[in-house]
Protein backbone atom coordinates (compact mmCIF):
# COMPACT_ATOMS: atom_id res chain seq x y z
CA UNK A 1 0.00 0.00 0.00
CA UNK A 2 0.90 3.35 -0.75
CA UNK A 3 1.91 5.41 2.70
CA UNK A 4 0.14 8.38 3.28
CA UNK A 5 1.38 12.10 3.28
CA UNK A 6 2.25 12.68 6.69
CA UNK A 7 4.04 16.52 7.61
CA UNK A 8 7.25 16.31 9.37
CA UNK A 9 5.60 18.33 12.84
CA UNK A 10 4.17 16.21 15.23
CA UNK A 11 0.67 15.88 15.49
CA UNK A 12 -1.42 17.52 18.62
CA UNK A 13 -3.42 15.73 20.55
CA UNK A 14 -5.94 16.95 23.30
CA UNK A 15 -4.17 15.80 26.52
CA UNK A 16 -0.89 14.81 26.30
CA UNK A 17 2.04 17.03 26.18
CA UNK A 18 5.39 15.84 24.68
CA UNK A 19 8.16 17.10 27.01
CA UNK A 20 11.53 18.81 25.35
CA UNK A 21 13.21 15.67 24.34
CA UNK A 22 9.63 13.79 22.94
CA UNK A 23 8.96 16.84 20.99
CA UNK A 24 12.92 16.87 19.58
CA UNK A 25 13.54 13.24 19.11
CA UNK A 26 10.21 10.98 18.91
CA UNK A 27 7.43 11.17 16.33
CA UNK A 28 3.88 9.95 16.89
CA UNK A 29 2.12 9.00 14.69
CA UNK A 30 -1.70 8.12 14.43
CA UNK A 31 -3.56 5.92 12.19
CA UNK A 32 -6.51 3.52 12.20
CA UNK A 33 -6.56 0.04 11.22
CA UNK A 34 -8.93 -1.18 8.75
CA UNK A 35 -11.85 -2.57 11.48
CA UNK A 36 -12.04 0.62 13.58
CA UNK A 37 -9.36 0.52 16.17
CA UNK A 38 -7.02 3.24 16.44
CA UNK A 39 -2.97 2.31 15.87
CA UNK A 40 -0.08 4.66 16.88
CA UNK A 41 3.24 4.96 15.45
CA UNK A 42 6.00 5.79 18.08
CA UNK A 43 9.32 6.47 16.14
CA UNK A 44 12.64 7.56 17.26
CA UNK A 45 14.47 6.60 14.41
CA UNK A 46 15.95 9.76 13.18
CA UNK A 47 14.78 9.48 9.54
CA UNK A 48 11.41 8.79 10.67
CA UNK A 49 11.28 11.60 13.50
CA UNK A 50 12.28 14.34 10.70
CA UNK A 51 9.97 13.29 8.29
CA UNK A 52 12.44 12.40 5.48
CA UNK A 53 10.63 8.38 5.44
CA UNK A 54 6.80 7.93 6.66
CA UNK A 55 5.17 4.72 7.72
CA UNK A 56 2.73 2.51 6.39
CA UNK A 57 -0.81 3.80 7.29
CA UNK A 58 -3.45 2.13 5.81
CA UNK A 59 -3.74 -1.79 7.18
CA UNK A 60 -4.26 -4.01 4.02
CA UNK A 61 -6.64 -6.37 5.93
CA UNK A 62 -10.00 -6.62 4.46
CA UNK A 63 -11.73 -6.95 8.14
CA UNK A 64 -15.44 -6.26 9.01
CA UNK A 65 -15.59 -3.48 11.73
CA UNK A 66 -15.26 -4.21 14.81
CA UNK A 67 -18.66 -3.51 16.06
CA UNK A 68 -20.51 -5.02 13.09
CA UNK A 69 -23.14 -7.69 12.93
CA UNK A 70 -21.84 -11.05 12.49
CA UNK A 71 -23.29 -14.73 11.31
CA UNK A 72 -23.84 -17.30 14.68
CA UNK A 73 -22.96 -21.10 13.79
CA UNK A 74 -26.43 -21.49 12.62
CA UNK A 75 -25.91 -18.34 9.81
CA UNK A 76 -27.98 -16.80 11.96
CA UNK A 77 -27.54 -12.92 12.51
CA UNK A 78 -26.60 -11.32 15.75
CA UNK A 79 -25.40 -8.37 17.66
CA UNK A 80 -21.63 -7.34 18.53
CA UNK A 81 -21.08 -9.37 22.26
CA UNK A 82 -19.99 -6.43 24.09
CA UNK A 83 -17.29 -7.70 27.14
CA UNK A 84 -20.19 -7.21 30.46
CA UNK A 85 -19.23 -7.14 34.14
CA UNK A 86 -20.83 -8.38 37.08
CA UNK A 87 -20.51 -6.65 40.53
CA UNK A 88 -19.42 -9.63 43.17
CA UNK A 89 -21.88 -8.90 45.82
CA UNK A 90 -19.28 -10.04 48.64
CA UNK A 91 -16.43 -8.23 47.97
CA UNK A 92 -17.84 -5.19 46.09
CA UNK A 93 -15.69 -5.94 43.10
CA UNK A 94 -16.18 -5.70 39.01
CA UNK A 95 -15.58 -8.70 37.41
CA UNK A 96 -15.37 -8.18 33.44
CA UNK A 97 -16.55 -11.11 31.09
CA UNK A 98 -15.42 -11.12 27.36
CA UNK A 99 -16.31 -14.38 25.61
CA UNK A 100 -14.84 -13.32 22.47
CA UNK A 101 -11.18 -13.52 24.05
CA UNK A 102 -11.67 -17.10 24.04
CA UNK A 103 -11.01 -16.92 20.21
CA UNK A 104 -7.40 -14.86 20.40
CA UNK A 105 -4.68 -16.53 18.90
CA UNK A 106 -1.97 -17.99 20.84
CA UNK A 107 1.66 -18.28 19.74
CA UNK A 108 3.65 -18.79 22.98
CA UNK A 109 3.87 -22.56 24.90
CA UNK A 110 2.24 -25.93 24.30
CA UNK A 111 -1.15 -24.36 23.92
CA UNK A 112 0.17 -22.22 20.63
CA UNK A 113 -3.26 -22.49 18.21
CA UNK A 114 -1.30 -20.15 15.53
CA UNK A 115 1.79 -19.99 13.58
CA UNK A 116 2.28 -16.62 12.91
CA UNK A 117 2.81 -13.40 15.34
CA UNK A 118 0.02 -10.75 14.79
CA UNK A 119 2.24 -8.32 16.83
CA UNK A 120 4.90 -8.95 14.54
CA UNK A 121 5.95 -6.09 11.81
CA UNK A 122 4.44 -6.97 7.77
CA UNK A 123 6.42 -9.40 6.09
CA UNK A 124 6.45 -9.07 2.39
CA UNK A 125 5.50 -12.68 1.05
CA UNK A 126 4.94 -14.45 4.62
CA UNK A 127 1.82 -16.50 4.34
CA UNK A 128 0.34 -15.05 7.55
CA UNK A 129 -1.34 -11.86 6.66
CA UNK A 130 -3.39 -10.86 9.59
CA UNK A 131 -0.76 -9.08 11.47
CA UNK A 132 -1.64 -6.13 13.44
CA UNK A 133 0.82 -3.87 12.23
CA UNK A 134 0.89 -2.09 8.59
CA UNK A 135 4.28 -1.79 8.11
CA UNK A 136 7.28 -3.91 7.67
CA UNK A 137 9.11 -2.25 10.32
CA UNK A 138 8.20 -0.35 13.25
CA UNK A 139 10.14 1.32 16.88
CA UNK A 140 7.63 0.96 19.28
CA UNK A 141 3.53 1.14 18.30
CA UNK A 142 0.21 1.43 20.62
CA UNK A 143 -3.39 -0.07 19.49
CA UNK A 144 -6.56 -1.49 20.62
CA UNK A 145 -6.65 -4.67 21.31
CA UNK A 146 -8.33 -6.73 19.31
CA UNK A 147 -9.98 -8.89 21.69
CA UNK A 148 -10.60 -6.38 24.76
CA UNK A 149 -11.46 -7.77 28.22
CA UNK A 150 -13.42 -4.27 28.52
CA UNK A 151 -14.64 -1.93 25.29
CA UNK A 152 -16.86 1.39 25.05
CA UNK A 153 -19.39 0.10 21.97
CA UNK A 154 -21.44 3.07 20.53
CA UNK A 155 -25.01 3.05 20.95
CA UNK A 156 -24.75 0.45 24.75
CA UNK A 157 -25.73 2.45 27.04
CA UNK A 158 -23.57 2.41 30.51
CA UNK A 159 -26.35 1.67 32.75
CA UNK A 160 -26.90 -1.01 35.64
CA UNK A 161 -29.20 -3.60 35.03
CA UNK A 162 -29.73 -6.76 37.59
CA UNK A 163 -28.80 -10.38 36.54
CA UNK A 164 -32.31 -12.69 36.66
CA UNK A 165 -33.90 -9.30 37.36
CA UNK A 166 -32.39 -9.36 41.26
CA UNK A 167 -31.05 -6.52 42.47
CA UNK A 168 -28.13 -8.30 44.10
CA UNK A 169 -26.24 -9.04 41.29
CA UNK A 170 -25.33 -5.94 39.52
CA UNK A 171 -24.60 -6.00 35.68
CA UNK A 172 -22.89 -3.06 33.43
CA UNK A 173 -21.26 -2.98 30.12
CA UNK A 174 -17.28 -3.46 31.16
CA UNK A 175 -16.79 0.19 29.18
CA UNK A 176 -12.89 0.17 29.58
CA UNK A 177 -9.96 0.46 26.70
CA UNK A 178 -7.43 -2.76 26.52
CA UNK A 179 -4.58 -1.46 24.09
CA UNK A 180 -1.59 -3.57 23.47
CA UNK A 181 1.86 -1.51 23.49
CA UNK A 182 4.94 -3.48 21.30
CA UNK A 183 8.32 -2.89 22.72
CA UNK A 184 10.13 -3.52 19.38
CA UNK A 185 9.49 -4.94 15.92
CA UNK A 186 12.08 -7.77 16.75
CA UNK A 187 10.11 -10.81 17.52
CA UNK A 188 12.88 -13.06 18.94
CA UNK A 189 14.17 -10.04 21.52
CA UNK A 190 13.31 -9.81 25.24
CA UNK A 191 12.51 -6.59 27.06
CA UNK A 192 15.52 -6.51 29.02
CA UNK A 193 17.71 -6.50 25.81
CA UNK A 194 16.80 -3.46 24.34
CA UNK A 195 18.58 -0.24 24.73
CA UNK A 196 17.88 2.51 26.74
CA UNK A 197 16.89 4.63 24.20
CA UNK A 198 14.16 2.23 22.94
CA UNK A 199 12.89 1.80 26.78
CA UNK A 200 12.82 5.68 27.00
CA UNK A 201 10.47 5.77 24.14
CA UNK A 202 7.93 2.85 26.01
CA UNK A 203 7.91 5.17 29.10
CA UNK A 204 7.15 8.00 26.63
CA UNK A 205 4.47 5.88 25.20
CA UNK A 206 3.21 5.02 28.81
CA UNK A 207 3.10 8.70 29.70
CA UNK A 208 0.98 9.18 26.27
CA UNK A 209 -1.58 6.88 26.72
CA UNK A 210 -1.83 8.22 30.32
CA UNK A 211 -2.84 11.25 29.38
CA UNK A 212 -5.41 10.23 26.64
CA UNK A 213 -6.69 7.26 28.46
CA UNK A 214 -7.57 9.54 31.49
CA UNK A 215 -9.24 12.17 29.49
CA UNK A 216 -12.15 9.29 28.34
CA UNK A 217 -15.79 9.74 29.79
CA UNK A 218 -16.18 7.09 32.94
CA UNK A 219 -12.44 5.84 32.60
CA UNK A 220 -11.34 6.04 36.42
CA UNK A 221 -7.95 4.20 36.27
CA UNK A 222 -5.06 3.72 33.64
CA UNK A 223 -3.09 0.63 33.75
CA UNK A 224 0.28 -0.25 32.04
CA UNK A 225 1.73 -3.40 32.67
CA UNK A 226 3.87 -6.19 31.58
CA UNK A 227 3.57 -9.72 31.85
CA UNK A 228 6.41 -11.41 30.64
CA UNK A 229 7.53 -14.97 30.32
CA UNK A 230 5.20 -18.60 29.43
CA UNK A 231 4.52 -19.41 32.96
CA UNK A 232 3.19 -16.17 33.54
CA UNK A 233 0.38 -17.19 31.05
CA UNK A 234 2.00 -15.01 28.27
CA UNK A 235 0.00 -16.35 24.88
CA UNK A 236 2.41 -13.94 22.45
CA UNK A 237 5.94 -14.42 22.38
CA UNK A 238 6.79 -10.66 21.48
CA UNK A 239 8.34 -8.03 23.66
CA UNK A 240 5.58 -6.23 25.01
CA UNK A 241 2.78 -5.21 27.58
CA UNK A 242 -0.63 -3.63 27.69
CA UNK A 243 -2.43 -1.01 29.26
CA UNK A 244 -6.17 -1.31 30.74
CA UNK A 245 -8.42 1.26 31.51
CA UNK A 246 -10.58 0.44 34.29
CA UNK A 247 -14.46 1.84 34.46
CA UNK A 248 -13.87 1.25 37.85
CA UNK A 249 -10.77 1.40 40.57
CA UNK A 250 -9.60 -2.35 40.51
CA UNK A 251 -9.51 -4.30 43.81
CA UNK A 252 -5.76 -3.61 44.49
CA UNK A 253 -5.65 0.21 44.03
CA UNK A 254 -8.60 0.16 46.12
CA UNK A 255 -7.09 -1.22 49.28
CA UNK A 256 -4.31 0.79 49.01
CA UNK A 257 -6.57 3.71 48.65
CA UNK A 258 -8.21 3.46 51.80
CA UNK A 259 -4.95 2.55 53.48
CA UNK A 260 -3.52 5.68 52.26
CA UNK A 261 -6.78 7.95 52.80
CA UNK A 262 -6.43 6.85 56.30
CA UNK A 263 -3.18 7.00 57.05
CA UNK A 264 -3.00 11.08 55.72
CA UNK A 265 -6.10 11.67 57.54
CA UNK A 266 -4.34 10.12 61.24
CA UNK A 267 -1.01 11.52 60.18
CA UNK A 268 -0.90 14.29 57.44
CA UNK A 269 1.87 12.45 55.59
CA UNK A 270 1.72 10.28 52.14
CA UNK A 271 1.88 7.20 53.24
CA UNK A 272 3.78 5.80 50.02
CA UNK A 273 6.27 8.80 50.26
CA UNK A 274 6.92 7.46 54.03
CA UNK A 275 7.58 3.77 53.10
CA UNK A 276 9.86 4.87 50.76
CA UNK A 277 11.75 7.34 52.70
CA UNK A 278 11.92 4.82 55.94
CA UNK A 279 13.51 1.90 52.97
CA UNK A 280 16.13 4.53 52.06
CA UNK A 281 17.00 5.47 55.94
CA UNK A 282 16.88 1.37 56.75
CA UNK A 283 19.05 0.75 53.40
CA UNK A 284 19.17 -2.82 53.63
CA UNK A 285 16.53 -3.59 51.46
CA UNK A 286 17.40 -0.68 48.61
CA UNK A 287 19.14 -2.23 45.80
CA UNK A 288 19.03 0.42 43.13
CA UNK A 289 19.04 4.04 43.14
CA UNK A 290 19.78 7.23 40.53
CA UNK A 291 18.83 11.04 40.41
CA UNK A 292 15.23 10.46 40.05
CA UNK A 293 14.29 7.32 41.51
CA UNK A 294 15.17 4.61 43.69
CA UNK A 295 13.94 0.46 43.82
CA UNK A 296 13.55 -1.30 46.85
CA UNK A 297 12.64 -4.36 48.12
CA UNK A 298 9.32 -3.72 50.45
CA UNK A 299 9.70 -4.64 54.26
CA UNK A 300 6.31 -6.71 53.68
CA UNK A 301 6.89 -8.38 49.88
CA UNK A 302 5.01 -11.57 49.30
CA UNK A 303 6.61 -12.74 46.38
CA UNK A 304 9.76 -14.49 46.09
CA UNK A 305 11.23 -11.72 43.92
CA UNK A 306 9.39 -8.39 44.80
CA UNK A 307 10.48 -5.09 43.85
CA UNK A 308 9.46 -2.13 44.09
CA UNK A 309 9.78 1.42 42.20
CA UNK A 310 9.43 5.23 43.10
CA UNK A 311 10.30 8.26 42.05
CA UNK A 312 12.25 10.94 44.40
CA UNK A 313 10.09 13.68 43.65
CA UNK A 314 6.67 14.46 45.40
CA UNK A 315 3.47 15.41 43.60
CA UNK A 316 4.07 12.72 41.09
CA UNK A 317 0.89 10.85 40.68
CA UNK A 318 0.74 9.39 36.88
CA UNK A 319 3.50 8.98 34.42
CA UNK A 320 2.57 11.56 32.23
CA UNK A 321 3.99 14.22 34.85
CA UNK A 322 7.11 13.22 34.88
CA UNK A 323 9.70 15.35 33.25
CA UNK A 324 12.07 14.95 30.92
CA UNK A 325 15.06 13.85 33.30
CA UNK A 326 12.88 11.58 35.06
CA UNK A 327 11.65 9.61 32.13
CA UNK A 328 15.56 9.38 31.07
CA UNK A 329 16.20 7.74 34.62
CA UNK A 330 13.48 5.92 35.21
CA UNK A 331 14.31 4.23 31.58
CA UNK A 332 17.83 3.25 32.88
CA UNK A 333 16.23 2.25 35.92
CA UNK A 334 13.60 -0.40 34.54
CA UNK A 335 16.57 -1.79 32.07
CA UNK A 336 18.50 -2.84 34.85
CA UNK A 337 16.03 -4.13 36.80
CA UNK A 338 15.28 -6.88 33.94
CA UNK A 339 18.84 -7.96 33.83
CA UNK A 340 19.76 -7.93 36.86
CA UNK A 341 16.05 -10.01 37.11
CA UNK A 342 17.04 -12.52 34.85
CA UNK A 343 20.54 -13.06 36.90
CA UNK A 344 18.63 -13.66 40.20
CA UNK A 345 18.00 -17.14 39.76
CA UNK A 346 21.50 -19.24 38.99
CA UNK A 347 20.69 -22.62 36.85
CA UNK A 348 24.43 -23.67 37.37
CA UNK A 349 25.92 -22.13 34.62
CA UNK A 350 26.36 -18.99 35.50
CA UNK A 351 24.29 -17.34 32.84
CA UNK A 352 20.60 -16.73 34.85
CA UNK A 353 17.24 -17.41 32.69
CA UNK A 354 14.59 -15.45 30.95
CA UNK A 355 12.74 -14.42 34.44
CA UNK A 356 9.03 -14.72 34.31
CA UNK A 357 7.72 -11.13 35.42
CA UNK A 358 5.27 -8.81 36.16
CA UNK A 359 5.78 -5.20 35.39
CA UNK A 360 2.48 -3.21 37.06
CA UNK A 361 2.10 0.71 37.48
CA UNK A 362 0.24 1.60 40.11
CA UNK A 363 -1.27 4.80 39.50
CA UNK A 364 -3.39 7.55 41.00
CA UNK A 365 -7.23 7.04 39.87
CA UNK A 366 -8.58 9.61 37.71
CA UNK A 367 -11.46 11.29 39.47
CA UNK A 368 -11.50 9.87 43.34
CA UNK A 369 -10.63 12.69 45.18
CA UNK A 370 -8.13 9.83 47.52
CA UNK A 371 -5.89 10.45 44.43
CA UNK A 372 -4.15 13.37 46.19
CA UNK A 373 -2.89 11.02 48.60
CA UNK A 374 -1.49 8.61 46.36
CA UNK A 375 1.40 8.45 44.99
CA UNK A 376 3.10 6.43 41.60
CA UNK A 377 4.87 3.80 41.57
CA UNK A 378 5.75 0.87 39.94
CA UNK A 379 5.21 -2.87 41.73
CA UNK A 380 7.53 -5.56 40.00
CA UNK A 381 7.54 -9.73 40.97
CA UNK A 382 8.15 -12.55 39.90
CA UNK A 383 6.71 -16.53 41.43
CA UNK A 384 10.16 -17.99 40.23
CA UNK A 385 11.04 -18.56 43.60
CA UNK A 386 14.12 -21.27 42.50
CA UNK A 387 15.60 -21.43 39.29
CA UNK A 388 13.30 -24.65 38.79
CA UNK A 389 10.96 -23.94 40.74
CA UNK A 390 7.67 -21.83 40.99
CA UNK A 391 5.44 -20.34 43.94
CA UNK A 392 1.90 -21.69 43.39
CA UNK A 393 -1.08 -19.79 44.84
CA UNK A 394 -2.44 -22.46 46.56
CA UNK A 395 -5.45 -22.02 49.26
CA UNK A 396 -4.45 -19.55 51.66
CA UNK A 397 -3.25 -17.57 49.03
CA UNK A 398 -6.02 -18.24 46.17
CA UNK A 399 -8.90 -19.33 48.85
CA UNK A 400 -8.07 -16.56 51.49
CA UNK A 401 -5.57 -13.72 49.88
CA UNK A 402 -3.82 -14.36 52.82
CA UNK A 403 0.34 -14.38 52.04
CA UNK A 404 2.99 -16.75 52.94
CA UNK A 405 5.74 -16.02 52.04
CA UNK A 406 8.96 -18.66 50.84
CA UNK A 407 11.43 -16.06 51.78
CA UNK A 408 12.20 -12.56 53.37
CA UNK A 409 12.58 -9.30 52.14
CA UNK A 410 16.26 -8.99 53.53
CA UNK A 411 17.34 -12.55 51.63
CA UNK A 412 16.22 -11.16 48.47
CA UNK A 413 17.51 -7.90 48.54
CA UNK A 414 21.13 -9.55 49.68
CA UNK A 415 20.42 -11.79 46.68
CA UNK A 416 20.62 -8.64 44.37
CA UNK A 417 23.06 -7.10 46.42
CA UNK A 418 25.38 -10.05 45.14
CA UNK A 419 25.21 -9.33 41.95
CA UNK A 420 27.73 -6.80 42.04
CA UNK A 421 27.81 -2.99 42.25
CA UNK A 422 25.07 -1.47 40.48
CA UNK A 423 26.06 0.61 37.41
CA UNK A 424 22.25 2.39 36.74
CA UNK A 425 23.30 3.18 33.09
CA UNK A 426 25.66 0.14 32.04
Amino acid sequence: MTPMSQTPNQPEFAHYQPGEYAAEHLRITPTTLSDGRDFFYLDDEPEYVNGSRTRVLDDPRDLDYRFAPHLNAEGVEVKYAAPQMRRDPLTGDWIPMATARMNRPITAGSGATAKGNPLAARKPGDPYQDGEVPDTDYDVVVFENRFPSMVQVPGVPNEVRYVDGNPLWQERPAAGRCEVICFDSDENGLPADLPVERLRTVVEAWAFRTAELSAIDGIEQVFPFENHGEEIGVSLAHPHGQIYAYPFIAPKLETELQHTQAYFERTGGNLLRDLMHAEIDAGERVIMRNHSWVAYVPAAARWPLEVHVQPLRDGILTLDQLNDAERWDLAQMYSTLLRRGNRFFDKGDGKGMDLPYIAAWHQAPVRDARRENYRLNLQFFSFRRAANKIKYLAGSESGMAAWVSDTTPELIAQRFHELGPVDIAD
